[in-house]
């Protein structure tokens, strides 16, 4: 892996430790991350500081990858995907002021080996989607997926087994 500090108009790329054949398209911004070798990210991408991509994978344009998400080697991530790094976010403290990093806590995210997560699909913080899995398009993933389980809907729900 080297450690890439590049800047300019399309994209931003701060301190990302990249791996080999690795491929960003424009717009992209990432700082502070982890992408494994032969991995591909979309357009309007933000992948945040202490996410974790492994290899083989593929980032679709317009999603959001936070602080806390670790995606496995080979994992498919379809266009719009949202994930969430706080169960109780707030943009203030009880007396007023506004909340700094030290106010809240990040919540981890575990995207297993091989897993596919559909087009508009938003994965709240704390589960992990199991190997091999299918999250359908547009589903809320609020728990725990099972490796090689299809699930959709809001929340999402196991709907089928693979194997």
């Amino acid at each position: 892996m080297k450690l890439v500090t590049e800047k300019n108009a399309q994209q931003n790329l701060n301190n990302v430790m990249m791996g080999e054949g690795v491929r960003i398209f424009s717009f992209v911004n990432a700082y502070g991350c982890e992408i494994g070798d032969n991995s591909k990210v979309g357009a309007f991408v933000e992948i945040q500081k202490g996410a974790t991509i492994g290899k083989n994978c593929k980032i679709s344009s317009h999603s959001f990858v936070c602080e806390g998400v670790h995606i496995g080697d080979n994992v498919f991530v379809g266009h719009g995907v949202m994930f969430t790094n706080d169960l109780y976010p707030r943009a203030t403290n009880e007396d007023g002021s506004q909340q700094t990093e030290a106010d809240w806590k990040v919540v981890e995210t575990f995207i297993r080996k091989g897993a596919s997560i559909g087009s508009n699909a938003t994965i709240v913080c704390g589960i992990t989607i199991g190997e091999n899995s299918l999250v359908a398009a547009g589903a809320v993933v609020t728990k725990d997926v099972p490796a090689n389980a299809i699930v959709a809907g809001v929340p999402a729900k196991v709907i089928k087994m693979l194997k």
